[in-house]
């Protein structure tokens, strides 16, 4: 399976991010699953890409040209593919992925997982849409998620395949479930 990650090109200031994050990577490269992610080599990108690798996993990079021209590219990454702009990344991104987890990140990171969710909710995407939620990151998303239901501007089955995971274990018991 393709699991498809969007996560942040910094490290953050918390160092179970760092710890979280290659624990994720190595689940997935030891699990025979292959990861789908921005392709950078910086921050937690490059963490989660090189723990795979180092786990026997398959790591396919979707990276702009202009990030390419910056110089942001893993060169040992099994599959790199280059895309015109942000808008053809995402689509790819979403292409390749069995199954989709939002690790804590910034703005990019949450404009990514709101399209997958946008589109889980529509029935669009048949996909498991997980967010990461190490040490309450996604708390407030969460929140806002269950606030949208009691307004009735949204509902519990449009919001079905959207999951909250704590733990590794949780994304994987939420994985084996639904996949």
């Amino acid at each position: 399976m393709n699991i498809t990650v969007y996560l942040g090109a910094n490290e953050g200031n918390d160092p179970a991010l760092k710890e979280s994050v290659r624990a994720l990577g190595k689940w997935i490269g030891e699990s025979g699953n292959a990861l789908v992610y921005g392709g950078s080599k910086s921050g937690l990108m490059g963490e989660l890409a090189e723990s795979v690798l180092q786990a026997g996993g398959k790591v396919t990079g979707v990276e702009p040209q202009f990030f390419v021209d910056a110089g942001f590219v893993y060169d040992e990454i099994t599959e790199l593919i280059i895309t015109k702009d942000m808008e053809e990344r995402k689509a790819k991104m979403i292409e390749l992925g069995d199954a989709f987890i939002a690790f804590p990140g910034g703005t990019g990171t949450l404009e990514e997982i709101t399209e997958v969710m946008s589109k889980v909710s529509l029935k669009h995407l048949e996909a498991p849409c997980i967010l990461y939620n190490l040490n309450g990151y996604y708390d407030s998303l969460k929140q806002l998620l269950m606030h949208m239901i009691d307004m009735d501007l949204s509902s519990e089955e449009k919001q079905e395949g959207i999951h909250f995971a704590d733990t590794l274990c949780e994304i994987q018991g939420i994985l084996q479930k639904i996949l």
